[in-house]
């Protein structure tokens, strides 16, 4: 291999590859965000917890927070707005008022019913650029790029600042 790549010369921030992979999911990314907001009224996130409940069946809040990685606070507004929309359903569990559950409404059910078939259309014309076995290479290589990402989290964890979204985008 030569060292000439951008994955080996690393020289610039267009040859990192957390830069580079955010441009493509941008760019492909755009086509379904207009999708769901032009189309459907939600928004990208919205669409990946209608998928994920479709998928996976009714989860806690938290769970939600935890699989896309967001505070409590931005969950519960966006659980609001999907409750809102008709969406989703927020279900309290028996004998413990705190503790509840959010799932598909049959409106959700049906958007995803929608919805799904035209995003697996963009991914599937993304991905003609590859043959069979480049797909198969890739789904390979990103098995095995979370897989060394997840444990550089794990491993670096201590040592990365926290984020400090409260002092306004700088250190002080």
């Amino acid at each position: 291999m030569s060292d000439t790549t951008p994955s080996h010369r690393l020289a610039s921030i267009n040859d990192l590859l957390l830069y580079r992979l955010g441009r493509l999911s941008a760019q492909a990314g755009a086509m379904v965000v207009r999708l769901c907001e032009g189309g459907h009224g939600i928004t990208r996130r919205e669409w990946g917890v209608i998928g994920h409940l479709r998928e996976h069946g009714p989860l806690a809040p938290s769970a939600l927070a935890e699989r896309f990685q967001l505070d409590r606070a931005r969950t519960s507004r966006m659980i609001g707005s999907l409750v809102d929309k008709g969406l989703i359903v927020r279900e309290t569990l028996p004998g413990n008022r705190k503790q509840a559950l959010v799932l598909l409404s049959p409106a959700g059910s049906a958007l995803y019913e929608r919805l799904m078939p035209q995003v697996q259309e963009i991914n599937r014309q993304v991905l003609q650029a590859l043959s069979p076995e480049e797909m198969a290479r890739l789904d390979d290589y990103l098995g095995r790029l979370h897989a060394s990402a997840e444990a550089l989290g794990q491993r670096m964890d201590a040592q990365l600042p926290r984020t400090q979204r409260r002092l306004g985008g700088r250190a002080r």
